[in-house]
């Protein structure tokens, strides 16, 4: 049991630290407060780890860079 001791407290310290900036990553992009760069960051971590997460938040922000389309104005009427 000693032997693998070392090997249980790496797993446990890399859990939370994985857990933490999950949860760090979450926080951030539901409050909007994430820069230029720590978007990037997180976008790319995203793209690697969680390539259908990534996906659906490229998805959503191309829709709210849409512009909704306007229609031709009524002719006047004479």
């Amino acid at each position: 049991m000693q032997t693998l001791l070392p090997y249980l407290i790496l797993f446990a310290g890399l859990a939370v630290v994985l857990t933490a900036f999950s949860r760090l990553a979450r926080y951030i992009r539901l409050r909007g407060t994430a820069g230029g760069g720590l978007g990037g960051a997180l976008a790319a971590y995203e793209e690697a780890f969680r390539a259908t997460s990534h996906a659906s938040h490229f998805e959503i922000r191309q829709q709210a860079e849409r512009k909704a389309p306007t229609g031709s104005p009524r002719p006047k009427k004479p």
